[in-house]
């Protein structure tokens, strides 16, 4: 498996970031929220953008820094979510929180999104 988060993974399209938001279903663990929506076929399974209230953190360092954190923590634990499903997928992560994280919590937070949205999946794939 490639822990790199590589440009093709990245959500950069303005069309599926607000189709994400009209029509995606959301998993949440507090301070992190996935809204996702199955896609057709792109060049990754699965595409993700991260993204960070400027209304809660108005210092763009502070977001910047969030989103990098976001960012990380997912490379590392994709794993579990390539391994395991054949769909594609479009992914938003918003952070919901009004302090500044550590790396450790936003780790163990995203473990816990992504194992919610893998049972949710399995869910909806066994009905």
């Amino acid at each position: 498996m490639d822990v790199s988060f590589g440009k093709k993974e990245k959500l950069k399209s303005k069309k599926l970031f607000t189709q994400l938001f009209e029509e995606g279903k959301g998993v949440s663990v507090y301070p992190l929220k996935l809204i996702y929506i199955c896609t057709e076929k792109k060049e990754a399974p699965i595409q993700t953008g991260v993204t960070v209230s400027k209304r809660n953190f108005k210092s763009a360092v502070k977001r910047n820094r969030i989103k990098r954190l976001l960012r990380e923590s997912y490379r590392l634990n994709k794993a579990l979510i390539f391994n395991n499903t054949d769909a594609n997928f479009a992914f938003l992560f918003l952070y919901l929180g009004k302090d500044m994280p550590s790396f450790e919590l936003l780790d163990q937070k995203m473990k816990l999104v992504l194992n919610k949205f893998k049972l949710q999946i399995n869910e909806k794939n066994t009905q």
